[in-house]
């Protein structure tokens, strides 16, 4: 699947979300949005959560194609950084993520299946911000990472302003935590380590 296709079926979808809900997002509507054949959203999307997986993989792309974070700031800087171009890519698609989210309450096993996936695309989030999560090291790095994250998303819900100062404020604040944790844990390699996914 090209690139372009990619971003017309991630767009598509969450135009149809905003509009109809999770439950409303059909194949015929999604081709309709995204302009294309529904012969090519079957080749490239077989269902639904083949949708979702897309969107984490094209979230993670933009992020990445802003290359890795500057190796020469410290890993916290990095990390919040890179957890924050994640969020400007998901900004074009904001109605229809709320409207998911609040469609996720009543549905567990989608929820589940959402948290499932989340974990690989916080795993290339530590390689964009130049931070390993390889190993057993690597893996509490992740869960950190993804706790960080699931902080960070739900104050992003909540903010309507521009600038998405409380959205920085909440990163910042989860980040926080991340690094008490860490060292409680003897997970950094020292006191200026920034927490489970830095060091």
């Amino acid at each position: 699947m090209d690139t372009q296709t990619e971003t017309k079926l991630v767009a598509g979808l969450w135009q149809v979300v905003a509009a109809h809900g999770w439950d409303g997002l059909t194949m015929a509507r999604l081709a309709q949005a995204a302009g294309l054949p529904l012969a090519e959203v079957r080749r490239a999307c077989p269902c639904r959560l083949h949708l979702l997986r897309l969107h984490g993989q094209v979230m993670d792309a933009a992020v990445m194609q802003a290359g890795t974070a500057d190796s020469f700031s410290p890993p916290r800087d990095r990390v919040f950084d890179v957890l924050m171009r994640r969020i400007d890519a998901m900004q074009p698609h904001r109605a229809g993520l709320l409207r998911l989210f609040e469609d996720v309450k009543r549905d567990p096993l989608l929820a589940l299946l959402l948290l499932a996936e989340l974990p690989l695309s916080m795993a290339w989030m530590l390689e964009a911000a130049g931070v390993s999560p390889a190993g057993l090291p690597g893996l509490l790095r992740v869960q950190g990472t993804t706790a960080v994250w699931l902080a960070t998303v739900r104050a992003w819900a909540r903010d309507e302003t521009q600038d998405l100062a409380p959205t920085m404020a909440a990163l910042d604040k989860a980040l926080d935590q991340a690094e008490r944790v860490a060292r409680s844990l003897r997970l950094t390699a020292g006191e200026d380590a920034a927490e489970p996914i830095t060091e």
